[in-house]
């Protein structure tokens, strides 16, 4: 029995042991349930230090924060306990249940993954009124406006959609960028170029505030109704005052983040009235001039001419067609030219769009192009209006006549029909001496091939002899393939961010791994030992002069630093060219 007792004891004793030994990689949440104004924490934890650490991408949150790394090493009765976190910092998009997916870390060449996380986001929660709270602060002092030119226009009349960002006198906005873009279903629309933002003074609800505007958009709807026009979002860095000063006086500011919207706006389209419509309605609304032109109206037979019907004003130029010419069937006409000169601004579309016909007259005689009308609805007077462009005679002075009695109403005739007479030679393009030459053919048998196709696999095996005791030795040596394998991860994250130039997060990251491995190639040590004391010291000692180290230190702390400070590309720029000249400038000086 009492041998029984003591093997029991140590099968719990190393299972104990073995189990406090084992790796853990989690992905923990300070919460599973939240509104979609409130934040989320996000935390991957392991007890044990690993490399390459790769996040999930995050699609249904905005990273308002992180990773912020913490480390805690620490020992009781002789034990070694070790913890690292990655903190994020998450903003919801939307409501719904999402899942935050997984993410990777390489531990004793080992890649573990944490568990798939699932976390539900309601509508937005009420949050206590603490006039000291920054994002109170924040909600109070930011608007996002749609300002709409008019709610129930008739279809296809032009409206416009002018955003503003209203920010009260005592806050700032330090950087933004658009997390969710109207689509406009259901209406034609365009943005109108803005070259530059101007702060401007305004007001909002009776108080002063500044402005800028972001978009300008004009819309022509398409349908009658009642249609949505979506909201704009955006998600904004906010300087925010707080209760605390510097040694002048002076109100210290706080970074927030926060996430805007103008809001979704319904407008009632009408539609256009069916009395008096002309049967000639095409669509057209607005204010418009209608002309037929001529190049010429006196030609000779087989000439050509211009005919352009042209329609210019004010209105949706794009939306609607241009009435076709009906033209006598003894005046050739060819498919018309479409163009288009129409500028877009916050009046709608103005300029000119036009059909260009070539015309060739085959036949003498008079030619009239018919009257042609046009009917558009205006806007002004709430009415339909028709205008004409006149008959338009062409008159064919040389030529031969036409005998048909099928253009009788539009020339005079009076020619004879001529006998078709075929050419004798209308087959001459056909060759008839083929040129042929004879060739020999060729076999594979005993051939340079043959032969190469036989002895080369008695050559290949002394390669392979040789190749297979290189792969072995190169397996064997343990440090030399860390130290590749480091120098090529250091490669590899380099040129990703040179690929996410432009994206702050991805760039900073993926630049912040490179220089780690790469010191770990070239110094031997690991990531737990990266300490920028440690760095400068083994950088000396390796015979680099100090201000290639002061260089290289300063890198790491911009991607510190970089993440919770706005940057922009001309800045990631410099720090990409930097951090590849310092590394080059380090290979060429170190022993």
């Amino acid at each position: 029995m009492k041998l029984i007792k003591y093997i029991s004891l140590f099968l719990i004793l190393f299972a104990t042991g073995f189990a406090s030994a084992q790796i853990k990689f989690e992905a923990k949440v300070s919460k599973t349930k939240l509104g979609v104004n409130e934040r989320l924490r996000v935390d991957f934890e392991m007890n044990k230090d690993g490399d390459n650490f790769n996040p999930p991408d995050f699609e249904n949150f905005t990273v308002i924060g992180g990773p912020n790394t913490s480390v805690s090493n620490s020992w009781v009765n002789g034990v070694r306990s070790f913890s690292k976190t990655y903190s994020y910092f998450l903003a919801p998009k939307r409501q719904g249940k999402f899942s935050i997916k997984q993410a990777t870390i390489e531990i004793d060449g080992e890649t573990y993954k944490t568990q798939v996380v699932t976390v539900e986001i309601t509508s937005a929660v009420e949050r206590p009124n603490d006039p000291d709270n920054a994002i109170n602060v924040a909600d109070d002092n930011i608007h996002l406006v749609a300002e709409i030119s008019k709610t129930n226009p008739y279809l296809n009349e032009a409206i416009t959609v002018v955003y503003k960002l209203y920010v009260s006198p005592n806050t700032g906005v330090s950087n933004w960028r658009e997390i969710d873009n109207p689509k406009f279903n259901d209406f034609w629309s365009q943005n109108i170029d803005m070259k530059g933002v101007k702060v401007e003074n305004g007001t909002y609800k009776g108080e002063d505030y500044r402005f800028v505007v972001l978009r300008k958009t004009v819309l022509y709807p398409q349908k009658t109704g009642k249609l949505e026009i979506e909201p704009l979002s955006l998600d904004l860095t906010v300087e925010v005052p707080t209760n605390r000063r510097d040694i002048f006086g002076g109100r210290l500011m706080t970074q927030v983040h926060k996430t805007v919207s103008a809001g979704s706006n319904t407008i009632t389209v009408k539609p256009l009235p069916e009395e008096g419509k002309p049967d000639n309605f095409t669509g057209a609304v607005g204010k418009f001039d209608f002309k037929i032109t001529t190049s010429k109206t006196t030609l000779n037979a087989t000439e050509s001419l211009q005919a352009r019907v042209e329609v210019s004003g004010n209105g949706n130029l794009k939306l609607f067609q241009l009435p076709k010419l009906t033209l006598p069937s003894s005046l050739e006409v060819y498919e018309p030219e479409h163009a288009e000169n129409v500028n877009t601004n916050l009046n709608g579309m103005q300029g000119n769009i036009s059909d260009s016909y070539t015309i060739v007259p085959q036949f003498k005689g008079k030619y009239p192009i018919p009257n042609v009308s046009f009917s558009y609805f205006d806007l002004e007077t709430g009415t339909y209006k028709t205008m004409s462009s006149g008959e338009i005679i062409i008159d064919v002075l040389e030529g031969p006549t036409n005998n048909s009695n099928s253009d009788n109403n539009f020339a005079s005739t009076g020619a004879e029909k001529q006998k078709v007479v075929l050419s004798t030679n209308q087959f001459a393009f056909i060759k008839s001496d083929p040129n042929l030459t004879c060739t020999q053919p060729s076999y594979f048998f005993k051939s340079t091939w043959f032969w190469t196709a036989l002895f080369a696999p008695l050559l290949a095996i002394p390669l392979a002899i040789v190749f297979r005791k290189k792969k072995a030795e190169r397996d064997a040596d343990v440090f030399g393939n860390k130290v590749r394998k480091a120098d090529k991860l250091a490669r590899k994250y380099l040129s990703e961010a040179k690929k996410a130039l432009g994206q702050k997060e991805a760039f900073y990251i993926a630049l912040e791994k490179a220089l780690h491995n790469y010191l770990k190639a070239k110094l031997y040590i690991e990531t737990s030992d990266l300490s920028k004391d440690k760095i400068k010291s083994l950088l000396l000692e390796k015979g680099v002069d100090e201000s290639s180290v002061i260089e290289f230190n300063s890198i790491l702390k911009n991607c510190e630093l970089a993440r919770y400070t706005p940057i922009t590309n001309v800045e990631m720029q410099n720090d990409y060219e930097k951090a590849a000249s310092t590394i080059s400038v380090i290979d060429k000086q170190m022993n």
